[in-house]
């Protein structure tokens, strides 16, 4: 049996892959220390994935975790997400779960880096602009 398109095959895609989940659980962590409820992990979709669903005061939270080696990074991290992807991911994340489209929605980016402290961006950008 072939392996699955969706594992890893290298060394190093294998060393990034654990590298993207152990990015995202300190992001987590970092949002449940600031009283976020992290309602949904990993999210995939056919037109997309989303790193962290969270939830604060009544606010649906999309978070997209970037993790670099150097804090300088963090302008071409944020250039590099791709924005439309997390959109459409989100709204069909949306249509799945309805009951979240009556609160407000908002997009988040974590930036982690080593020896430093994770870096939060509130409401990264904006879902109604093209």
């Amino acid at each position: 049996m072939p392996p699955s398109p969706s594992k890893p095959k290298s060394k190093a895609r294998l060393k990034a892959y654990r590298g993207g989940h152990w990015g995202e659980t300190l992001a987590a962590l970092f949002l449940q220390a600031k009283l976020y409820r992290i309602i949904d992990r990993r999210f995939k979709s056919p037109v997309g994935e989303i790193d962290l669903v969270a939830q604060r005061f009544g606010i649906t939270v999309f978070v997209e975790v970037k993790a670099r080696t150097h804090a300088s990074g963090e302008a071409e991290a944020l250039a590099a997400v791709n924005q439309q992807r997390i959109i459409r991911a989100a709204q069909y994340y949306i249509a799945r779960h309805p009951h979240l489209a009556q609160t407000p929605l908002r997009f988040d980016v974590i930036f982690l880096a080593r020896r430093a402290w994770p870096r939060h961006v509130i409401n990264a950008f904006d879902a109604s602009r093209p």
